[in-house]
């Protein structure tokens, strides 16, 4: 305490801010990753404080998801830890399904977030070995300053915080409706139009397929190579059965008869415009972070010309664009598949842990502790699973300091009422 002393002392308009001394860690991000982590942190007996700059938990998928998303692996591998999805919930519960599931989990563990506090930074103060989270809250026009201070800092905005919008030659040119796919809930709007879809990852071929289902016509731009499996195998998960030969075979193989398995039950592929990387499936997760795509359903509509394979763009005009390949398309909107970034870089003043694209430098299972009291979770590029093993690994590690300071406290508090009942 005498430390944080010496940190207000230190900053004159300290006590000008609205601030807290938290008495446990404090994570950013209400989303499953942060969910897991102060549901871990419960069960080991650790007060927190969760900061959400949205007004709901798991922003991303109540508020940027399409209708028509499911979970594209089994349930029990994207269940969050100390509680299993309800035995009633299908094989691949359905966007409405996980909320539900997510809303339960955080009433389960008394999770209540500090909605609409937008972190502005972060920083950890050296003099006094804590951390300092500033933030914004808006209500209406009035804005109000806080200033957390703790301990322990959880970064816990996951690695799709903020949409990705490329610089295209023309787009401003184009004149009709451009969305980010974050903004895309049903093709119902696009029934009879033409519509450019950039991107090809499970996000562009799921609203490739959403817009057939809905009489549109999608044309899917491929501009690289990418992995398309199928969901599931001869009746078994893809997932399920890649995880159960990696327990006795090294990846590289793995890789290769996945890829075997995969041609029996798709065919090839790369006739109909979609090139297979060199290196296979689940290595270029794990190198480089790229998610294979899981079809379902997609790649019928590409194989009958519903959807409409294009190579890259060389830029756009007036209701029309102009490919790699010297062809022009008009087109009515175009939809931007284009992924998702870490936002960490804007906020967090830290240079250590962190890489400049957001991620932590060490990579998996190494990237959730860093110096300092500072931690990450969700950023594994493993999906569900990976933020659950970050969350139970996160709150073992505190929980073990906190109960050691705790007993001790408890010590010198009983030796203390030792000395004052014999001085009587």
């Amino acid at each position: 305490m005498e430390n944080l002393f010496r940190l207000a002392d230190q900053d004159q308009g300290f006590f000008q801010r609205k601030w807290t001394l938290v008495n446990g860690p404090v994570i950013v991000g209400a989303g499953p990753s942060g969910l897991a982590t102060a549901a871990c942190l419960r069960e080991q007996g650790v007060p927190f404080v969760v900061l959400e700059r949205a007004e709901c938990i798991a922003s991303l998928w109540q508020k940027r998801t399409y209708d028509r998303l499911k979970l594209h692996l089994p349930k029990q591998y994207c269940q969050l830890p100390k509680m299993p999805f309800p035995e009633d919930f299908p094989e691949y519960p359905t966007k409405r399904q996980f909320i539900e599931y997510l809303e339960s989990y955080a009433k389960h563990f008394d999770i209540n977030p500090k909605f609409n506090e937008c972190v502005q930074s972060a920083r950890y103060d050296e003099t006094s070995g804590f951390w300092r989270v500033k933030t914004v809250v808006m209500s209406g026009s009035n804005r109000t300053e806080f200033e957390y201070i703790c301990r322990w800092l959880v970064v816990a905005t996951g690695e799709n915080a903020e949409r990705v919008v490329p610089d295209i030659e023309g787009l401003a040119e184009f004149g009709g409706e451009i969305i980010h796919a974050c903004d895309y809930k049903s093709g119902e709007k696009f029934q009879g139009k033409k519509v450019l879809v950039i991107g090809c990852g499970n996000s562009g071929m799921e609203v490739s397929l959403d817009l057939c289902n809905h009489n549109a016509s999608p044309s899917m731009v491929v501009r690289s190579s990418v992995h398309v499996l199928p969901r599931e195998i001869f009746g078994k998960s893809t997932y399920e059965l890649a995880f159960f030969m990696l327990k006795w075979l090294p990846i590289w193989l793995v890789d290769k008869l996945m890829l075997i398995l995969t041609w029996l039950v798709l065919g090839n592929v790369e006739k109909y415009g979609l090139k297979r990387p060199s290196i296979g499936p689940l290595e270029l997760k794990n190198t480089q972070g790229k998610t294979p795509v899981l079809d379902i359903g997609a790649l019928e509509k590409i194989k009958s010309g519903d959807i409409n394979v294009v190579p890259g763009i060389k830029r756009f005009s007036r209701g029309e664009v102009e490919l790699l390949d010297g062809k022009k398309l008009d087109i009515d909107s175009v939809i931007l598949a284009t992924g998702y970034r870490s936002n960490v870089p804007s906020w967090l003043q830290e240079g250590e842990f962190f890489s400049k694209n957001g991620f932590p430098k060490a990579p998996f299972p190494n990237g959730w502790k860093g110096n300092g009291g500072l931690y990450a979770v969700g950023f594994t590029r493993r999906g569900l699973s990976g933020a659950s093993s970050d969350a139970i690994s996160i709150a073992k590690d505190i929980g073990m300091v906190w109960k050691q300071e705790t007993k001790q406290h408890k010590k010198r508090t009983i030796a203390c009422h030792r000395r004052c009942i014999s001085q009587f």
